[in-house]
């Protein structure tokens, strides 16, 4: 579907992407992350044909973005970070525009419309003008322009920044929905977001590919040492003389609690799951155990190994939780949206 391979963007003496290769398949969401000026962005504007490259090749389905712009740019629907959009416009003229812009038969123009706002589930403000329409549905509208021309690559840069936990939810859904008849190429800082709705994830670092693989694999390649957490009822001594069978084991750390239990972290060099061992270690020494989780690497950890960036992961759990902590806020901003729906405001 897509095909990058050795793309540079170079400013002077500013290297943006280095020597990038990746493909795309079809059918699939890709996630593309990095953290700010990786270079995310810029590669974005080259493949959509917005930015000219210095070094490089970019083929849709076969057709080169530089070479053969307007058959390349006929696949691709394209979601900038800030939509590009006209205020004054309603929904319905403004994909219209965008229909003539892009060139689709006269005769097919109604129809696309139909299924964009349809698709982007904007029935109810599409004669509405888009000034007056919250920020999630401008990213809906923004969304609908994409689809315009029914393209087979859906590219979209941030798409649910700037948004309440309820819109982000909703965006969320839809770009689930996209995935199933397009394929989706999707640029997210939030990595709870790029896990729950992208089978791929690409992950680009000061302009160059560290990494392309299932959130998953990803997440099993850099798990490396694993920890297993207990509560038991047993003393220290007993304990590491209980588990001193177990090879896998790198270090144990207990701690004694107020209650009379402790809490014991067994460091292990993950290469397989000890579990029943510890309970079976436990059951000989007939001390009991309370509770047993295991904790392994995560996206984050991954996206931490690989870029360097923890002060970026930080910034990313604090916007998770203030959108928990705005939660109600937004239920009554959508409450509000619904009464100007219906007052047609």
């Amino acid at each position: 579907m897509l095909e990058v391979k050795h793309l540079t963007k170079r400013y002077g003496g500013y290297t943006a992407v280095s020597d990038l290769s990746f493909s795309i398949e079809k059918g699939q969401i890709y996630g593309f992350l990095g953290p700010n000026g990786a270079g995310k962005s810029t590669t974005m504007n080259i493949i959509t044909g917005c930015l000219a490259a210095t070094e490089g090749d970019v083929a849709i389905d076969g057709h080169d973005i530089f070479e053969e712009a307007s058959e390349a740019k006929k696949l691709i629907g394209y979601l900038p970070e800030i939509p590009p959009l006209y205020l004054d416009m309603t929904p319905r003229a403004y994909l219209q525009f965008v229909a003539r812009a892009k060139g689709v038969e006269k005769d097919a123009i109604d129809g696309q419309i139909e299924n964009s706002i349809n698709v982007t589930q904007i029935q109810d403000v599409a004669d509405r003008q888009i000034k007056n329409l919250s920020k999630g549905y401008k990213q809906r509208v923004g969304i609908a322009q994409a689809l315009i021309g029914d393209p087979e690559l859906i590219i979209l840069d941030e798409p649910t920044v700037g948004l309440d936990p309820i819109q982000i939810i909703e965006i969320r859904d839809l770009i689930k929905s996209l995935g199933k008849t397009h394929t989706v190429i999707l640029s997210s800082h939030i990595l709870s977001e790029v896990r729950a709705i992208c089978d791929h994830i690409l992950i680009i670092s000061k302009g160059k590919m560290v990494a392309c693989d299932t959130p998953e694999n990803l997440e099993k390649l850099f798990a490396g040492e694993t920890v297993l957490n207990l509560v038991a009822e047993a003393e220290e001594a007993e304990v590491r003389s209980a588990l001193s069978g177990i090879g896998e084991i790198r270090e144990i750390k207990y701690e004694k609690e107020d209650d009379g239990c402790a809490g014991i972290s067994i460091e292990t060099d993950g290469s397989r799951d000890i579990r029943r061992d510890v309970f079976f270690a436990f059951c000989e020494i007939k001390r009991p155990i309370l509770s047993m989780s295991t904790t392994r690497a995560s996206l984050e950890d991954v996206f931490i190994e690989l870029t360097g960036n923890k002060d970026e992961v930080m910034e990313n759990s604090a916007a998770e939780l203030s959108e928990d902590d705005n939660a109600a806020k937004a239920g009554e901003e959508a409450k509000e949206d619904e009464s100007d729906i219906q007052q047609g405001t």
